[in-house]
């Protein structure tokens, strides 16, 4: 399997075959890629249609934009150095709209820095892959990112109100004193995990593992940074949320006076 690298203009990796044809379907998922390194959204896109994705891609910032307002794509593989917007304003801006923000994102770059990182997950990435990446791995990413966001089936629409707030799980909505809070889709995993085991201590590595989905190489402290926006969204309700020093997060018992 090739490995996807940082360096421009480089010869194309894939295999072309001329004779291999996959069958999009309306249940395939329709992922998006924001890269402007045309030998690597050749590849990309080969191995995503060969593992039974429906495959937009785009070349700039702005012409992503567009196509993920166009088709609502399930997930978007979005690059930082791109020609017209940066990939950070990028992932901004589909955060903020309304039809986006829930559509994860997984960033892929040549920077590799904690910073970089951090910044990333800040501004609400799903995930950080940096380059050169395994093509495979990557494929197996997307899937484990797609997978938290799938309905449990069987199970009835899970509403929880503690004091103030209220999370619909099925919708994807949080209110509190019946406003609602613009979450990320990451930020409402986190809050929703936390409730979930509300009043048992969560470490800072637990919620990496199951609130990002796979043991990422970064610094702990992101989770430090996600919780501190996660309590400023929440306003009032945010203090439900405690800091158990040298080991993690809980959530509180909620009052009614919140």
């Amino acid at each position: 399997m090739p490995n996807a690298s940082p360096n421009r203009h480089r010869p194309v990796t894939k295999p072309e075959d001329a004779h291999a044809q996959v069958v999009s379907t309306s249940s395939s998922p329709k992922l998006l890629i924001v890269e402007d390194e045309t030998d690597l959204v050749r590849t990309l896109e080969y191995n995503f249609r060969q593992a039974g994705f429906e495959v937009h891609t785009a070349t700039s910032g702005r012409e992503g934009l567009r196509i993920a307002a166009a088709k609502g794509p399930d997930l978007v593989l979005l690059d930082l150095m791109l020609p017209d917007l940066q990939g950070v304003e990028v992932c901004r801006l589909l955060k903020a709209d309304p039809k986006t923000r829930t559509t994860p994102v997984i960033i892929l770059t040549a920077r590799g820095e904690e910073v970089d990182r951090v910044v990333g997950f800040e501004i609400g990435a799903d995930d950080y892959v940096t380059k050169p990446f395994s093509v495979r791995e990557l494929v197996l990413r997307v899937r484990a990112v797609l997978r938290r966001g799938e309905p449990s089936s069987g199970r009835p629409a899970e509403v929880v109100k503690l004091g103030q707030l209220t999370i619909d799980s099925e919708a994807h909505r949080v209110h509190v004193e019946g406003r609602e809070v613009l979450l990320t889709a990451l930020e409402f995993r986190l809050l929703r995990t936390l409730v979930q085991r509300r009043d048992r201590v969560q470490t800072r590595e637990t919620l990496l593992n199951d609130v990002w989905g796979l043991n990422l190489n970064v610094e702990t402290r992101t989770i430090d940074t996600h919780i501190k926006r996660l309590r400023e969204k929440l306003g009032k309700a945010g203090s439900l949320i405690e800091t158990v020093r040298g080991v993690g997060y809980r959530f509180g018992a909620a009052d009614e006076s919140i």
